[in-house]
């Protein structure tokens, strides 16, 4: 782990062990080309009231069975967080989706073709969040984070503003003014 264990206890994380280090940077963007596109998947997060605690339902498209897990997530700065999960059999998911309150946000994820050390993918936005569309990446080093181009269909960096996070976008709805202009025009 590349963080300190001091700070990873501070934010409640006392085990190393237990915890993964997500490397992440955000652009608003158009959608990607479809040859770019590995798979897609229908995502159901339920961001538990008054946590760090996510309740993630996953869906390939194809109709696979789900990934279901619960997480949870601090922030060490803005482009690096902790995580810790428990995948969940399908009985436990629902006993938990059913019981616990909080903020629902659902969208459609393309997992793109990615440059060695990077998982690219899109998310594109359902209900009160339609039409929004991020491009997210993942990182397994800070050197590759930073030195990361995107790709021409990125169109501006939300990683340093806090109103483009999941638990966010889900408890307080669009940032105003989305990105109007920076979407090309249907013309």
């Amino acid at each position: 782990m590349e963080i300190d264990p001091k700070i990873a206890h501070a934010l409640g994380f006392p085990k190393a062990a237990y915890i993964q280090v997500e490397r992440e940077r955000r652009w608003l963007c158009r959608p990607a080309p479809s040859a770019l596109i590995e798979r897609s998947e229908l995502i159901t997060d339920l961001y538990v009231a008054g946590t760090r605690l996510r309740l993630r339902e996953a869906r390939l498209l194809d109709g696979s069975a789900a990934r279901l897990r619960l997480s949870r997530k601090a922030d060490v700065d803005t482009r690096r967080r902790l995580v810790t999960s428990i995948y969940l059999p399908e009985e436990e998911f629902t006993v938990l989706a059913a019981a616990l309150p909080g903020v629902r946000l659902t969208k459609t994820r393309h997992r793109l073709e990615s440059p060695p050390g990077t998982l690219m993918s899109i998310d594109e936005f359902e209900g009160a969040l339609a039409g929004l569309v991020l491009l997210e990446a993942e990182f397994i080093s800070d050197d590759l984070m930073t030195d990361f181009t995107p790709p021409d269909f990125a169109l501006r960096e939300v990683t340093e503003d806090p109103r483009y996070g999941g638990g966010s976008l889900a408890a307080t709805g669009l940032p105003g003014g989305v990105y109007p202009g920076e979407r090309p025009s249907a013309a």
